[in-house]
């Protein structure tokens, strides 16, 4: 058994993971829409182009993601996708496209931990923690 991550979106699935797929260099490998699906009927005729699953390659780290059926979409609460950039540059970079259009909950900045350490929501409901130790 391994755990693995799966984020959940109010419709914006594709979008989110096409904004990733250009901004942090991730590759989509898969996108399932809910009228391809065996549940189509369980949705209304509308959600039909909406993901019932995609999976995101990030950094090497696959990442599940879909559209939430009519009246089940919840925001993100109680976790965050954690990124460590290597180098304080890139750290900012990231930070600067995730937050973009967000909310910065902990701005980036060095810590006694990390070059860059920040916190932020991104344009779609997911929550981020960027973190660039300090290497030994």
């Amino acid at each position: 058994m391994k755990p693995s991550t799966q984020l959940t979106f109010d419709g914006n699935c594709e979008e989110a993971f096409k904004y990733y797929e250009k901004t942090l260099g991730a590759k989509i490998t898969s996108i399932m829409r809910w009228g391809e699906s065996p549940m189509k009927d369980r949705v209304p005729k509308e959600y039909g182009n909406r993901v019932i699953h995609g999976t995101i390659n990030i950094a090497g780290m696959d990442v599940g993601g879909g559209d939430a059926p009519p009246q089940m979409y919840r925001k993100p609460q109680g976790m965050m996708v954690g990124l460590d950039p290597q180098r304080p540059e890139e750290a900012e970079r990231v930070f600067a496209a995730l937050s973009d259009g967000g909310l910065v909950t902990m701005k980036l900045e060095e810590t006694f931990w990390a070059k860059r350490f920040g916190m932020c929501v991104d344009r779609f409901g997911i929550p981020w923690m960027i973190n660039c130790g300090k290497q030994p």
